[in-house]
């Protein structure tokens, strides 16, 4: 199923929710109209600052809560497509899902070298759970960008260095662009046109969304040169949508990857998704997990969420609640999913 604007009868949870959405709202993000600024401000790396993919100015918040499948708030321009920033890498995901439930990636366990040919080296023991986790150490460097010098992967914790695969988890931009890269080589077609065919068009996503990549990110297959799109927007790029099919995405993974009847994504691969990492338990595919409240301190642990740029723009799914929760541009967003959650009863 998919979500409804019609107006449901909770008022007894309505007032706190429309006191936090406009709290939210006063937590504006400030200076995302000059996007090269402020993007510029969060590459903290000083050896390789060049941004390489498109940017999108910001539009102002945004966000959609949705409550059993019905639509109970909606603030700024939901239509808009924005920059996703790092909740591309939850799409990325959910395309390696749709890889695998059709059979183009049977073994997740597999080492990515003996599924797909590419031009890079990555060594025999890296597999495609070591991608869709962020466990791979794998230190090279593809289009310009080494992936030691993302700093990200200090930031949240982990190494930019280079590790055994599987010993060490680290959030990477680089390394997801591999996963980008090894994809596009499995699908042997653009992303985006999966994305399109594989996902958003099942759910009634809008044609406004785009998935962009760096300037010179191609791969050749089959003797064509295929874009290349990118997992965040380190260096630019991403996944360009709207807050209002952000919430259809959402709402897939809340119905346990059915729509309408229709299965888009298998449960297994859903289950996968929101399984935690060995060496790190608040992550799994791609996906944030709050059971050890270590995402969001005050917000359930039964959340699990994508996010992006410092959480200005967060999807959030808790199960236990039926709910889905989409922000754009706002500040201290936890503060948020803290206060729709409180009023909402499990």
């Amino acid at each position: 199923m998919g979500p409804s604007r019609a107006s449901v009868n909770f008022a007894f949870t309505l007032p706190a929710i429309h006191d936090a959405v406009e709290r939210a709202e006063r937590r504006a993000t400030p200076g995302i109209e000059d996007i090269a600024r402020f993007h510029a401000a969060q590459v903290t790396d000083r050896a390789h600052r060049e941004v390489v993919g498109p940017l999108l100015p910001g539009g102002g918040p945004s966000g959609l809560v949705s409550f059993r499948g019905a639509v109970i708030a909606e603030w700024g321009d939901v239509d808009r497509p924005e920059m996703c920033f790092s909740v591309t890498k939850t799409v990325l995901s959910a395309v390696a899902g749709a890889a695998s439930d059709r059979g183009l990636l049977p073994d997740v366990h597999a080492p990515v070298e003996d599924t797909v040919d590419l031009p890079v080296r990555l060594g025999p023991d890296l597999t495609w759970r070591h991608l869709l986790q962020q466990t791979s150490g794998w230190a090279g460097e593809l289009w310009g960008k080494p992936a030691h010098v993302d700093a990200q992967s200090l930031r949240d914790g982990g190494s930019a260095a280079y590790a055994e695969p599987g010993a060490a988890w680290a959030y990477n931009d680089v390394r997801v662009n591999l996963l980008a890269l090894a994809l596009t080589a499995l699908w042997r077609r653009p992303l985006a046109e999966v994305a399109r065919t594989e996902l958003f068009d099942p759910i009634g996503a809008s044609p406004t969304w785009s998935w962009h990549g760096y300037r010179e990110a191609t791969i050749a297959v089959d003797g064509t040169e295929l874009s290349v799109v990118s997992g965040g927007a380190h260096w630019g790029g991403g996944l360009w949508m709207s807050t209002a099919d952000l919430l259809l995405l959402g709402e897939l993974f809340l119905e346990r990857g059915s729509w309408h009847g229709k299965q888009v994504l298998s449960t297994e691969w859903i289950d996968a998704s929101w399984r935690p990492c060995s060496v790190n338990p608040d992550y799994g595919y791609l996906w944030w997990l709050n059971d050890r409240l270590h995402v969001f301190a005050d917000a359930p642990a039964t959340g699990r969420c994508a996010r992006g740029c410092g959480d200005r723009h967060l999807l959030w799914v808790d199960p236990a609640r039926e709910l889905v929760i989409v922000s754009r541009w706002s500040d201290s967003v936890g503060l948020l999913v803290r206060d729709i959650s409180d009023a909402i009863p499990v």
